[in-house]
């Protein structure tokens, strides 16, 4: 773990630069171009297939450590009208979240290398409080005395008069029905309080330190991006003013600050549309100085503000009530290091996966990226979508620190020095699967950093052997060895190109674990399907949470949680996206359940062995028997693997024609045999009842389905996420590894493809 690094990208062109960023504790390390076929080195496999390539930036380089720095903030480019002033006034409504947690900035100019400024602060002892420092180091810190209570809304002021040295500090609580863990005014007295005090120490304004809100920063630091007494909670409807107000002018200010004294007043709400927010990044300044923010590391927006009623769910539909910013001390989207080399990659470069391998001693990484064609120039038939946002919603997970893990598993989760290495090193940023150190759930998530879990080699401690990118290397590995040509994408590539870059194809085929997924993803592979396209679902709980990512910054992603399996939920009234303003959660809940698509869908879990599938009736059809050609008509499918031992196990899929599945679709192919740790998914409850475990819920398993699909297109889905990993079995020759070849083959051929179960209503969808 001494070196490691990214990319500014994790898609690529033939043709187009890209920027590699790396530290390493060594003076000195060496880079190797490679490309990635196969990641997993389980030795019952085909073990490690990576190639070097040829790279005019394959050298020695000099080694830089870099180091990451978190937290969520707001910084501001004008300083002026925060330096040139001498009796001022500071106030917001907030939401602390962890004010236990000891001192957390607020509003601030601080210099703590100097110890001067001014700033509203929840101070060590968890209280309000207001300090000013001179040019001499003398400092003032006036308290509340009262701490504040979590997840609670507050009026929160305070003010200095030059001419008289009086320092004002006051605390209001603001609890509506709503907006807050309480809903009556319960022991509110003893949540308010004031206090104020007379000094004779000035605010020196003149320092480096420079205006923050929800940190400061470490003037001690030579990392220009570091902060400290970072905030955790909500802010909403900062102000500040050139005056000392009195309390009820400040409350007066809260929803109409007026007149010559405002130095500032912040909303939150502006650049709201009704499509999100117009610009994530910028905050802005409502008074004449226009003093126009932009955060850093992506606190959270669209978030329920101190007015919050209720009535609304939709930010979009009601800004001023979603005038808030939830601020995080653990929050972190780009890593801002600085570039080693960029390399551009050759005309000729095959699309696959590649790497930079850097290395020095014993010290390894393998900085992981995705060769596309150009743009409208296809080198083959079939293109593999490679699921990117999944990647992203599990970057750096910390499944290992779940407590319910080892139930989640069946066993002990199997521990890596990643992973050892991301639970003592939470700079490297949160998957969507954790929780902020606040206890709210982690909605973005970001590729400007290193994903320890996306390189080869990597084992996770999810599943009993490879989940994501290593477990989709099973499927290129598996195209590699049988000699087929195909193009590499990402899901990112479809967000933003649609149904076009799709339409160059005559197969289409998904990853193991295609989750996360976009509105503009899933147009696109339907929109391919409806023009002929022919498409292979190679796994399973595939098109699940609604995602989106940032068009200003394409390697952020956004997702907001309930409904579903889930690590966390969001809040009441944030379900929305804040970039595009769409509901959130799971697509089966907006209509568009995966049946749709791909004929099943997630139904059962169960992170421990796999199991294998039976042949069903209707799939000795002899309109589907070159699906089974070479395989014996009473064999077992899949009872081997690499991935727990079986082609059906961790998330299983399955035919229901209420959710949208076609009535002409076939089931080739069902699981069985299933251990009551895979259970049924939380949105296909309804009772939480004894006997739903997988040796007595029929439901419990994963159907292979084959159906037909307008202009001569075609559906084929696995329904499993360890499928995958039984390809390469017995040298590639084995019965999963043959159907799968049947099928691509036959979908690759310009032979008409065979009716369903229904033929009259196949005639008819192709007429």
């Amino acid at each position: 773990m001494a070196i490691n690094g990214y990319t500014n990208q994790l898609s690529v062109q033939p043709g187009e630069k890209i920027k590699f960023m790396v530290s390493s504790d060594h003076t000195k390390y060496k880079m190797d171009m490679v490309h990635i076929i196969h990641g997993d080195s389980d030795p019952e496999g085909p073990g490690l297939k990576i190639n070097k390539i040829k790279a005019n930036v394959d050298k020695e380089y000099d080694g830089q450590k870099q180091d990451i720095y978190m937290g969520s903030y707001i910084k501001f480019e004008d300083q002026s009208h925060f330096e040139n002033i001498r009796s001022f006034s500071l106030q917001a409504m907030i939401f602390p979240t962890t004010p236990e947690l000891g001192v957390q900035g607020i509003l601030t100019k601080w210099s703590p290398d100097q110890n001067s400024g001014y700033g509203l602060f929840i101070d060590e002892k968890g209280c309000l409080a207001l300090w000013i420092g001179d040019k001499e180091g003398n400092v003032e810190k006036v308290s509340t005395n009262q701490p504040l209570v979590s997840q609670c809304w507050y009026f929160v002021g305070g003010s200095f008069d030059a001419e008289n040295g009086r320092v004002t500090i006051f605390q209001d609580a603001n609890i509506s029905k709503t907006n807050g863990r309480f809903s009556l005014p319960y022991g509110v007295d003893t949540m308010n309080a004031r206090n104020e005090k007379v000094t004779a120490i000035k605010p020196y304004t003149f320092t480096d330190a420079p205006f923050l809100i929800a940190s400061l920063f470490d003037q001690k630091s030579t990392g220009k991006h570091k902060v400290i007494w970072r905030y955790n909670g909500k802010i909403d409807r900062p102000r500040m003013a050139n005056v000392a107000l009195t309390k009820e002018e400040m409350a007066s200010w809260i929803d109409n600050p007026t007149g010559d004294e405002v130095v500032s007043a912040w909303d939150f709400a502006a650049g709201i549309t009704g499509k999100g927010f117009k610009e994530l990044e910028k905050v802005y300044d409502a008074s004449r100085n226009q003093l126009h923010g932009e955060t850093v590391n992506h606190p959270t927006r669209a978030v329920t503000g101190y007015n919050w009623t209720s009535e609304e769910q939709n930010f979009t539909h009601a800004p001023e009530q979603y005038a808030a910013i939830h601020f995080h001390d653990d929050d972190m989207t780009d890593a801002k290091w600085e570039v080693d080399f960029e390399w551009k990659v050759p005309d000729d470069l095959k699309s696959g996966v590649y790497a930079a391998h850097v290395y020095a001693g014993d010290d390894e990484d393998y900085i992981t990226f995705f060769v596309r064609p150009k743009k409208g120039q296809p080198t083959s038939k079939t293109v593999l979508i490679l699921p990117t946002a999944s990647y992203l919603a599990y970057a750096n997970n910390r499944f290992q620190d779940i407590p319910l893990a080892q139930l989640m598993f069946g066993r002990a989760p199997v521990v890596q020095q990643e992973d050892m290495y991301l639970g003592e090193h939470a700079e490297y940023g949160l998957s969507t699967y954790d929780h902020h150190n606040d206890g709210t759930g982690v909605c973005f998530s970001s590729s400007l950093r290193p994903i320890l879990n996306m390189r080869p080699k990597y084992r996770h401690n999810l599943s009993p052997s490879l989940w994501q990118f290593n477990a989709d290397l099973h499927l290129i590995d598996w195209l590699t060895e049988k000699g087929f040509d195909f193009d590499v994408i990402t899901d990112q590539d479809l967000h933003f190109e649609g149904a076009e870059l799709l339409n160059h194809y005559t197969v289409a085929i998904t990853g193991s674990h295609p989750e996360y997924f976009s509105g503009p993803m899933l147009d696109a592979v339907e929109d391919f399907q409806s023009n002929g396209g022919r498409f292979m679902y190679m796994g399973s709980n595939g098109f699940y949470w609604v995602v989106t990512f940032d068009p200003e910054n394409p390697s952020l992603m956004e997702v907001r949680k309930n409904y579903g399996n889930q690590g966390w939920k969001s809040k009441p009234g944030e379900i929305h996206l804040s970039i595009t303003g769409e509901q959130g959660s799971i697509w089966k809940h907006r209509g568009r359940a995966p049946q749709k698509i791909c004929g099943v869908g997630y139904m059962a879990e169960g992170f421990e062995v796999s199991s294998y599938y039976r042949r069903t009736e209707d799939s000795y059809s002899s309109k589907l028997d070159w699906i089974f050609e070479g395989i014996e008509k009473d064999e077992i499918l899949g009872d081997f693997g690499l991935v727990g031992g079986g082609a059906a196990g961790l998330e299983l899929d399955i035919f229901d024609e209420e959710l949208g599945t076609p009535s002409h679709a076939v089931i080739l192919a069902s699981s069985e045999n299933h251990t009551n740790v895979y259970v049924p998914v939380a949105e296909e409850l309804y009772f939480n009842i004894t006997g739903l475990g997988g040796e007595e819920n029929p439901k419990v398993r994963a159907d292979m389905v084959y159906y037909p699909t307008p202009n001569g297109g075609a559906v084929f889905s696995t329904g499993s996420i360890a499928y995958c990993g039984s390809l390469s079995h017995n040298d590639y020759d084995n019965n999963i590894s043959r159907l799968t070849e049947n099928v691509l083959k036959r979908f690759l051929s310009e032979e008409p493809l065979p009716v369903g179960k229904e033929e009259k209503i196949l005639t008819k969808i192709n007429n």
